[in-house]
Order: structure tokens, then sequence, then C-alpha cells
């Protein structure tokens, strides 16, 4: 039987479909379509009725969808160093025209079977079909799918019209992040990311188009200076001169006081979200989050996004009601899940935990983009307010404050290859969440998109060796209180 589904996770799937069949059609249109960074100011932007796609939350689908290995590669072919962030280097062969495509015979047009590939045929009663040659399992023809090859787009789009040149288009992956249009401009910011800098500008060189950047220095201090608003106040205030430029239109200021409401109405109803993993048992598993993170990076500013957040938390105030969850097995070990999940490696995840019954109650990066402002110094403050621009104080209150909300019994700190300055500090992190709050902490190596830094056999034996302690330290804590 098929998974039910809530009409709010429905509700969000639209949106983000949405978003990327809207992009698609403005360019076919001659319309612009711009990519941004998943903290630059949506609210601009949506002022002057932008289609306005995120390569972030592309290259984590495009890894989700594990093609991010094939696109890492493609970019170190371009001399980029395999070094950097693994959404940079899908996002700059993505830009450079690289595709992941399906294979196909050029004589039939017929897509080649990846033989490796497939779930196991299992009869009416749910039993495996054994192949009476092999005496292995047979495969389900339905879940097979082609080799996985390199393609060029701009060699595809260089063929004169025909029936190649159309094959080789149909055969490029058809999930939204491989079909997401080439940019008209960039709109960068870079208070999520230090390498995000770099990574927009060789774009905007590469493409020949115009970058617009917003610059959020690193907040040594916990509050943000006058002097750091009014700096951040002046480069919004430029951004838009330069989008009316772009455009050819004036700033609307009803449309944006309107992206304005959408933005704030949807933050609050994702934090809302957010804080029912407080529950004890969690009406949800904490891995929904990762999956909604898309919805609130790609449509922050439209109203859709927020009515369908709000939905949701109406699901989940059902589920609290009814006793119910989206978590799949009982909940035993709540832990907080510290940094970028692994895309490509999400099942490779989720089993351990499964196995162990272990549900992430809490995370950084989800909350991190439900901020909340009343006027434009408000709002210039609050986007100084990301995971990789705060100081280490800030950050510490903030994940310890989540860990004491959600009812954690430990850690599990991911050290990803890919996110230097957030995995920089994170043994220091690991000291003060277990001296501070008296609880374990494992750390693990991964990627957030490259599949290659992840290894599955370590990440099963931290989660063990988390596990042991959890369940050592809550019976000490038991038998304190005897």
């Amino acid at each position: 039987m098929a998974k039910q589904v809530s009409p709010g996770v429905l509700a969000l799937r639209k949106v983000v479909d949405d978003v990327y069949a809207d992009a698609r059609k403005a360019h076919e249109e001659g319309r612009l379509v711009g990519w941004s960074s998943s903290k630059f100011p949506c609210e601009l932007a949506e002022a002057f009725d932008l289609n306005v796609m995120y390569p972030e939350n592309q290259a984590a689908g495009i890894a989700a969808n594990r093609d991010g290995e094939i696109m890492c590669k493609a970019a170190e072919e371009l001399g980029y160093d395999n070094d950097i962030c693994g959404y940079t280097r899908i996002s700059l062969a993505y830009a450079a025209g690289k595709r992941a495509s399906r294979k196909f015979d050029p004589e039939t047009g017929e897509y080649i079977i990846d033989p490796a590939s497939g779930k196991p045929l299992k009869d009416e009663n749910g039993n495996v079909v054994i192949d009476p040659e092999t005496g292995k399992p047979k495969k389900d023809p339905k879940t097979q799918v082609p080799f996985t090859v390199l393609d060029d787009l701009n060699e595809i789009e260089a063929l004169p019209d025909g029936i190649e040149k159309q094959r080789r288009l149909d055969a490029i992956k058809p999930y939204k992040q491989m079909r997401m249009p080439q940019p008209d401009f960039m709109l960068c910011c870079n208070n999520i990311c230090n390498c995000m800098t770099k990574w927009y500008e060789n774009i905007a060189r590469m493409l020949d188009i115009p970058l617009i950047m917003i610059d959020i220095p690193y907040n040594n201090n916990v509050e943000v200076a006058d002097t750091n608003v009014a700096y951040v106040r002046a480069q919004f205030d430029d951004a838009i001169k330069q989008l009316e430029k772009l455009t050819g239109k004036k700033f609307d200021e009803k449309k944006f006081e309107q992206a304005c409401a959408n933005a704030n109405r949807t933050a609050k109803a994702w934090l809302k979200v957010c804080d029912y993993l407080q529950y004890k048992p969690a009406p949800m598993s904490g891995f929904d989050l990762f999956n909604h993170m898309a919805d609130v990076v790609t449509a922050r500013g439209k109203v859709a996004a927020a009515e369908a957040f709000e939905q949701l938390a109406l699901d989940l105030e059902e589920n609290v009601k009814n006793g119910t969850s989206t978590l799949a097995f009982p909940e035993k070990y709540r832990v907080m899940f510290e940094g970028i999940p692994c895309w490509p490696k999400l099942p490779n995840l989720f089993k351990p935990l499964k196995k162990n019954g272990i549900n992430v109650t809490a995370v950084v990066y989800a909350p991190a983009f439900g901020f909340v402002y009343n006027n434009m110094d408000e709002m210039c403050r609050a986007y100084y307010k990301a995971p990789n621009s705060v100081c280490i104080e800030q950050g510490v209150d903030w994940r310890e404050g989540i860990c004491r909300d959600n009812k954690v019994d430990g850690v599990l700190v991911h050290y990803n290859r890919s996110c230097k300055p957030w995995s920089g500090y994170m043994a220091e992190m690991q000291r003060r969440f277990t001296e501070d709050l008296h609880i374990p902490c494992a750390g693990f190596d991964g990627d957030q998109a490259d599949p290659r830094n992840f290894n599955e056999a370590q990440y099963e034996t931290r989660v063990q060796g988390l596990v042991e302690a959890m369940e050592a330290n809550i019976a000490n804590k038991e038998a304190e209180a005897k």
C-alpha cells in the first residue's frame, strides 16, 4: 500500500514544483531567470516579480538523485579542485552545460538499462523471486534505470534540429533539478558560506551575466552593531538600483512589503513546524525537516509556501492529538543532528538510526531559515543570523537551547568535507555539548553532495558507539535520581 502523505506535504511539494515550472516557462518565453544564494534577500527579487532559482537547493536535489558524483567529477575535469564544496562543484559543472543523462542506443533510441540497478522482484505473497538459471534474485523491471552518462547541453544545442538532437535532449534526466534553466543574472549574499562569493563570481564570469552582491561580514559579537546594519542597508539600496537597471522596472514598495509579509508568515509557520520536534515522542521524523528545506529556501517569499507550512503545522497538531507520527518506528533515543545531511546517502544515514530507535529531534540547519523581522533594520539584522556568520558563543547557545528544548539524549555530528567553516569548530562544539549538557556526542566524516567522502562502515560504528553511550548515560541519570 502506498505511503499516506499529509495535505501539508502535498501542498509543499506543489510549491517547489511550481517554482521550477514557472522558471522553465519564463526561460522559454525569453523572460529573465536568476540564480540566488539561499540567504540573499528574496524579498528584493519578489518585488520585481523575478523568477529565481537556488543552486544550493538544486545541488542537494541532484545529490539526492545520486548524480552528485558524476557532476562533481565533471567540475574537476573542468579544472576545479575536489577539495572545494560539493554544491559548488555541481553548480559550476551545471552552469558549464554538463548534464547527467540516460544512456541510449543511437540506432534505436532505446535506453540501455544498468544491470546493477533495480530492486528484487517479489511475488504476490511478498517473497523474492529467484531466477532458476542464476540462483540469484530477479530484478523488478519497473525499478531498473538506464546507465548514467555525462552529456553537454552546449554541444547538444549546437546540433542541427533533428532526431539526434531531440534524443539527446530527451535523454537528460527528467527530474526538476536537472532541468533547471540557465541563469540570466546572479544574486549572491555571503552570509551562508565563505565559498559563495567565488562560486558565484565564477559563474557570472563564465556566462558573462550580471552579479548582484551583498556582503555580510562575519560577526564576532552576539549583537549586530548599528554600523553593521547601516553597511548592509546601503547594500540593499544598491541592489535595488541594480535590479531596476536589470529589469527596466521601478522598485515597487507595495510588492516589497507584501513579499516581506509573506516571508515573515512563512518563517513563523516553518518555525512552528520545527517546534513540533519538542514533543516526546515526536509527531514526526527529524528527516522530514531535511526534506522540507527545499520548500523554505525556494519559496519563502511566496504566500503559497506560507499556506502550505501552516497546513503542515495543522497536520502535526493532529498527529499530537491522535498519538501518531511520521516516524516509522518507536522512538527510543532522541538526538541532535549537527550539520547538513549527506544527501546522496540519506537511506544509509537513516537505516542505523531506525535499527536503534533513534529519532533526530533537533537540527540547526533547518530553523536557520526561519528568521522574523518587523522593519528594514530588523531585516538587515536577521540576514546576519546564519550558522556560518555568527560568533561561536552564539552558535553554542543556539545549539544548546535546541538540545534542551527538544530533549535530546545525544548529538550526532557530521564533519562535512564540503562545509569547512561549519565543520572547523565542531570539535569545540562537541566539547561544549558534553561539558554543558552532560550528553554524549559522536562524529562521522561525510559530505553533503559527494558520496566519495562518506564511509558507511565508519558511520554505523559511530552510531552504535553513540547508542551505547546514551544508554549508559540514561542509566546513570536514573540511578542518581533514585
